[in-house]
């Protein structure tokens, strides 16, 4: 199924201030649900652009992140899957090399507006549900 065009996306949401993400630095790792189901995504600044993705290796669906928020390899060149070695371009999410074959990671959208940086949620990808009160934190 397709993704969705500009029009079918909803309200951007904030993730962070523009001046969190360290250009080839530690990545903001994020909350979302991908087809209704719990997932991670995150968000670094590569060459003076913020890119998105989902926490997922193409080559087999596990978090790449060697450490929290932590993708890029040691030349800060690619994005690197910790488990299988996958390199992806992080300006496409592009398999480069490794186990990934032609994949690529799923980007989301993101957008860098004034000092902001913002996510637009889409039909496959949303935010998480807000949490409800568990049945020990109600009074009595």
């Amino acid at each position: 199924m397709p993704e969705p065009g500009p029009a079918a996306e909803t309200t951007p949401l904030r993730l962070c201030a523009g001046a969190d993400l360290a250009e080839k630095g530690k990545a903001l790792v994020f909350d979302v649900l991908l087809w209704g189901q719990p997932a991670r995504a995150f968000a670094l600044r590569f060459d003076g652009r913020v890119v998105a993705y989902i926490n997922r290796c193409a080559h087999v669906p596990v978090e790449m992140d060697w450490q929290p928020g932590e993708f890029l390899d040691s030349s800060r060149e690619w994005i690197l899957c910790s488990i299988h070695g996958a390199a992806y371009e992080p300006a496409t999410g592009r398999c480069v090399g490794g186990p990934c074959g032609r994949g690529r990671l799923r980007a989301l959208r993101v957008e860098e507006r004034g000092s902001q940086v913002y996510w637009y949620p889409c039909a496959a990808v949303r935010p998480p549900l807000p949490a409800e009160p568990s049945a020990e934190s109600s009074p009595p």
